[in-house]
């Protein structure tokens, strides 16, 4: 089984990551280069604004380095004081889960895909230290995105919808039995 090491995004880290978003199959899923770039910005920035009737308590973006501290994986998210289901057409929120939950998107090296990186990341992004607070991590993924359920499953991800949002999304979500309160912004790895 592969193992990763997550370290905080740095500026550092932006040439070998910025590459990957040249693949036809990220740009699609996730956008562009900028990708990589909002997410160093959003990790030190102040957040405590609503989303979709949650409150984001803050945000965390990592890179994933493999045995010889070679980035593999980018992953990152916000933490939420609750998950919500929210309609975009209504702009309301429909159902909302008291737990204080992580909304996370990720990215493989498109070299290095299928060799259980996705996997490992995620579940190092469970494990870390600054997520030690978080009840639920939730993961949106595309219905037709085969290979990305099938790597949440394999890290424990149960499925949380089956069926498309109104943006065309299937959650698939990780609960945790316990976590640790959080005393201010934990780090990962130095």
């Amino acid at each position: 089984m592969r193992e990763v090491r997550l370290v905080p995004v740095e500026p550092e880290h932006l040439p070998a990551v910025r590459p990957w978003f040249d693949d036809p199959e990220t740009r699609r899923r996730l956008g562009g280069p900028e990708w990589p770039v909002r997410e160093l910005a959003l990790r030190g920035a102040a957040r405590e604004e609503e989303f979709r009737g949650a409150r984001v308590l803050r945000a965390h973006s990592f890179v994933a380095l493999d045995d010889r501290g070679r980035p593999v994986a980018q992953i990152g998210g916000d933490v939420y004081d609750r998950w919500t289901t929210w309609d975009p057409a209504t702009e309301r929120v429909l159902a909302t889960d008291p737990r204080r939950s992580m909304g996370a998107a990720y990215v493989v090296d498109p070299a290095r895909r299928g060799q259980g990186y996705g996997r490992a990341t995620l579940r190092a992004l469970v494990a870390a230290p600054a997520t030690a607070d978080v009840v639920q991590f939730v993961l949106g993924i595309e219905p037709d995105n085969a290979a990305s359920l099938a790597v949440a499953a394999a890290a424990g991800f149960a499925v949380l919808t089956a069926e498309p949002d109104a943006e065309g999304m299937v959650y698939r979500h990780l609960v945790r039995a316990a976590a640790v309160p959080s005393q201010g912004r934990a780090r990962v790895g130095p």
